[in-house]
């Protein structure tokens, strides 16, 4: 038995009921907030290295595009409604509308988007082997950060090399580091899930 298109929850979770995916949302969106906590302040800039884009790229490849997205809209409407979930800024509190306009709110909205682009992408098998899934999540990080500088850019009125230096330079190997991690391991995953299949 061959594995179909499909992401990985569909296809570990075919006969998901309503309720399951409620659980994976919930549990989708604890996952994004712990690892949002992670956060180590970078000098100078508003933009702290986190955990956050990793599980960004993670749910976003796993759950598929709608579920993937649900789940990030429902972490960024918890955020604004309060609750801490958001990762520690410099400029601003972790929670609440502030935080979501204020400079770092670009690369909430470049999550959101990478989301939607690498479900769809996982969705038609992009993860399953690292020849496709490198370059799918080298363009979600790129959609994150694009979206996180402009965002940045426009809002404290910075120079394009003072942007460039304080939000994406001090990230580039973190994020190298996340890409290849999950570039490798997720083939790897499916690669058993195969095998398991095919007995």
């Amino acid at each position: 038995m061959s594995i179909q298109s499909g992401s990985l929850r569909a296809t570990v979770f075919p006969r998901s009921s309503a309720l399951t995916q409620v659980l994976f949302v919930a549990a989708g969106v604890a996952f994004i907030a712990l690892l949002a906590q992670i956060a180590i302040p970078v000098p100078g800039s508003p933009v702290p290295v986190t955990g956050q884009t990793l599980a960004v790229l993670l749910i976003g490849t796993t759950y598929g595009a709608r579920l993937g997205v649900l789940t990030f809209a429902t972490y960024l409407l918890a955020g604004v409604a309060g609750a801490p979930i958001f990762a520690p800024s410099g400029t601003s509190a972790n929670h609440g509308i502030d935080r979501l306009i204020g400079a770092t709110g670009g690369y909430l909205v470049g999550m959101l988007v990478a989301s939607l682009v690498l479900g769809y992408l996982a969705d038609r098998k992009a993860d399953q082997k690292f020849r496709t899934s490198f370059p799918a999540l080298l363009l979600g990080d790129a959609i994150i950060f694009t979206l996180g500088l402009l965002w940045l850019q426009q809002t404290l009125d910075l120079s394009w090399s003072k942007t460039i230096a304080a939000g994406f330079t001090p990230f580039i190997l973190g994020e190298a580091l996340k890409i290849a991690i999950t570039a490798t391991s997720l083939p790897l995953v499916w690669r058993r899930i195969s095998r398991t299949l095919n007995k």
